[in-house]
């Protein structure tokens, strides 16, 4: 896992080579010359503190590290902290010039596991990206110069290839990861090199933007944040340039399902909501108004959460006659059961979280073994909330059990943060073994 700097002060002072007490020094010289006359009692300690997520800065404090970084007050007011702080990455724009390099970034970000699991689009990122996604007009494709001729069977041939290989079971696919690495390095050859009609080129990137979504999700599942992001980032390029509403908005979606992921629900609220104004397939709508709902909830917003949910239960059995976009053909009555529970469980509502959830479980198809594993932790923690212990001890059981054998680590991480809520049940038995096991589950490679 990217995990040898976890947070962004860690990472500004890296950039610099500064220590921790070259930064203490340099907010006190910062506090001398303030106008105002401030002073700073920050020492080491406090920024070791601040750098293990143990306290946040008051905003005097982030006043002086803003002037010991030479940030401008502007951007410190425009961002949350730590999302100010210099280091932060920017997607690329998007448009057909762009295409291309969006791809290579990603495949340098993805072979390069040394990157930061912080390493993430803050939520002005992702909020003009998708505004950019959502306004700018693509370009025409225009035909490459040099290289070969890339004919409509390539494609054909690549496009299956890319199918049979995203539609193989959940636990096999973690041994094909190599496998759609290479295709999309062979696409975006195709697209830097070869020379195609407009028809060929835009089938080119929309099986780009596929597989980068694809890779994207599978560094998500392996912990690797910053790699997810620039391969969504890549997708969503290759999207827009051929023309994809709907594959666009899917991918909007990867972004703010990632930012309630990693606790940063501000991000999320809205990408989801310009995927919303340029989608028109009700399952499409019926999983971006339920993340959103998520969002919401884990924002405390109680009244916006539930007119999500609304909203989703009715685009989800809003009869049509075409077929759902395949980022959200999965999407199902289980998927809205158990993330409303999960909602709930958000707004403190348990009992009926636990409901939800159940549901949602017993509605769950058994081709789904990762949902099925992340479904089982939320059960688990509903199931703790109401003090039933045995059969949360059971079930987180199960959930570990799925995440081990398909091999995603992020699933792993959920089931390993239910630790401290088993912690005053120790004496009950099986939740001394549980915990055991929990600490020693190695994460996979």
């Amino acid at each position: 896992m990217d995990d040898q700097i976890r947070h962004p002060l860690a990472y500004a002072r890296a950039l610099r080579g500064w220590s921790q007490n070259d930064l203490v020094a340099r907010i006190h010289h910062a506090a001398r010359h303030r106008p105002e006359g401030l002073r700073s009692g920050t020492d080491k300690a406090a920024v070791s503190k601040w750098e293990n997520w143990k306290k946040t800065p008051s905003f005097e404090s982030q006043l002086l590290i803003a002037d010991a970084f030479g940030i401008p007050i502007a951007d410190l007011e425009a961002c949350e902290w730590p999302h100010w702080l210099p280091g932060q990455e920017q997607p690329v724009q998007l448009g057909s010039t762009f295409t291309v390099q969006a791809l290579r970034d990603a495949q340098r970000a993805a072979m390069d596991q040394r990157r930061r699991t912080f390493m993430t689009f803050s939520a002005l990122a992702l909020a003009g990206l998708s505004v950019q996604w959502a306004t700018l007009e693509p370009d025409r494709l225009t035909t490459a110069l040099n290289g070969k001729r890339v004919d409509a069977d390539l494609v054909d041939w690549l496009e299956d290839t890319s199918a049979r290989l995203s539609a193989l079971p959940t636990d096999q696919l973690q041994h094909t990861a190599k496998l759609m690495d290479t295709q999309l390095d062979t696409v975006t050859d195709l697209l830097e090199h070869g020379r195609y009609t407009e028809a060929v080129g835009r089938r080119l990137h929309l099986l780009a933007a596929s597989l980068a979504s694809a890779c994207g999700w599978r560094r998500f599942d392996q912990g690797h944040h910053f790699a997810a992001g620039k391969l969504w980032s890549a997708a969503l390029a290759n999207a827009h340039a051929a023309r994809d509403r709907d594959l666009g908005a899917g991918i909007l979606s990867d972004f703010a399902y990632q930012s309630i992921w990693l606790t940063h629900p501000d991000a999320a609220v809205e990408p989801l909501s310009q995927a919303l104004i340029h989608t028109r397939h009700p399952t499409a709508r019926s999983l971006l108004h339920l993340r959103r709902a998520r969002a919401h909830a884990a924002l405390g917003a109680a009244a916006d959460c539930h007119r999500d949910l609304a909203a989703a239960e009715t685009a989800l059995l809003t009869d049509t006659p075409g077929p759902a976009p395949a980022w959200c053909r999965w999407m199902s009555t289980a998927d809205l059961a158990v993330d409303s529970g999960q909602c709930m469980l958000d707004l403190g509502r348990t009992d009926e979280a636990h409901a939800r959830i159940d549901e949602g479980m017993s509605l769950l198809p058994r081709s789904r073994d990762k949902t099925r594993g992340i479904f089982l932790t939320y059960e688990a923690r509903s199931l703790l909330q109401a003090r039933e212990v045995e059969q949360a001890l059971a079930v987180t059981n199960q959930s570990l059990d799925l995440a081990t054998r398909i091999g995603a680590e992020r699933c792993i991480t959920l089931v390993r943060e239910l630790a401290p809520a088993f912690k005053p049940y120790r004496q009950i038995d099986g939740v001394a073994d549980l915990m055991d096991r929990l600490r020693t589950t190695p994460l996979p490679p």
